[in-house]
């Protein structure tokens, strides 16, 4: 190719990110992409990098070589997240459209929160084919909807660096994702149902201990639908990054509930949790703000005294019960003996 604009260049599709166009332009002239991206004038310069961020000058190379404009050019990077998302954008679609072309992805579609197609509106699907509703059902997903919608916009908002308030996404990910019970195999409700035999030959499997976490207190459809082995995430923001589509609908829902009532669903966790599995609870709460934690600890305080109460209470009415039943029995041996 010579050093003029391009004979025949793509428009880009609506949303699409600059490494996708670049991959459909490339076999047009022959090349690879890194060949293409060369050619553009960046040699030396990978795609990812330049959607990341792509400067000024970077811009105009493109724009001058393919005669699109530069708001164009600019619009197929992520320029408007920021530092802090880049680990959470994949290098391809994370989950799949079933109207969208092979080949074409698009920015919304690398994002772990994003679960609908921007284009088509379809439902995205994971390697399986299967739709968050296939997984969940369907009245359960919709009724999860709300929650998600929330917890994904704060996502949103953290990513492209807006102010969140007195709790960001990264400081809930941290409580979501921490172990509040000890690890421990699966239990009965957990395990398949399976003959004597073949439990002597899934006997590893079901020995395995499989961590808890407090996303499955928060999100507790979560726990009736995943995988027992597939149930545990990643600590904090690689929960999100790596996450598969029911890990990152789950997470998002989890956000989107603390986000409501976050000293309500901490209780919940706290109260769940055994004496080491509170340690590590608290431990990731410390990076909420002081307010918060003072509320939390005094409520929790409230609701542990309230049951030791109502255990003392019922120990008594057990205790008073025993002693009737002892009286009862008494008389009638007294009786039958006279």
């Amino acid at each position: 190719m010579g050093r003029g604009r391009l004979p025949v260049v793509y428009a880009p599709d609506a949303d699409e990110r600059l490494s996708s166009w670049a991959a459909r332009m490339a076999p047009f002239y022959a090349m690879t992409v890194s060949e293409f991206v060369a050619a553009l004038g960046l040699q030396g310069q990978d795609v990812f990098d330049l959607e990341w961020r792509l400067s000024e000058g970077q811009g105009a190379l493109i724009a001058a070589r393919t005669g699109l404009s530069p708001e164009v050019v600019q619009a197929m990077t992520f320029r408007e997240l920021g530092s802090a998302a880049r680990m959470m954008i994949a290098r391809k679609d994370r989950f799949l459209c079933p109207q969208c072309p092979d080949g074409l992805h698009r920015k919304s579609t690398a994002l772990p929160w994003v679960f609908c197609c921007p284009v088509h509106g379809t439902d995205l699907q994971d390697a399986a084919g299967a739709t968050l509703s296939d997984i969940l059902g369907a009245d359960r997903f919709a009724e999860l909807e709300t929650c998600a919608e929330s917890g994904a916009a704060h996502l949103d908002s953290w990513a492209r660096g807006a102010r969140q308030g007195s709790l960001g996404a990264p400081e809930m990910l941290m409580v979501l994702t921490s172990r509040h019970r000890r690890a421990s195999p699966p239990s009965v409700a957990e395990q398949p149902r399976m003959s004597l035999q073949t439990r002597r030959d899934y006997h590893e499997f079901l020995t395995t201990p499989i961590l808890r976490q407090a996303l499955t207190v928060v999100v507790p459809e979560y726990d009736q639908v995943a995988p027992v082995l597939a149930k545990p995430v990643r600590p904090g923001l690689h929960a999100l990054a790596q996450g598969s589509l029911l890990q990152c609908f789950a997470l998002t829902v989890g956000i989107g509930r603390i986000v409501e009532e976050p000293v309500a669903r901490a209780i919940d966790v706290l109260l769940a949790s055994d004496m080491d599995g509170q340690e590590r609870v608290r431990e990731a709460l410390r990076s909420w703000p002081l307010a918060l934690r003072r509320r939390i600890s005094a409520r929790f305080w409230r609701v542990e005294r309230d049951e030791k109460a109502c255990q003392t209470a019922e120990k008594a009415a057990r205790q008073r019960q025993s002693h009737k039943y002892r009286l009862i029995q008494s008389q009638k041996y007294r009786y039958r003996i006279s």
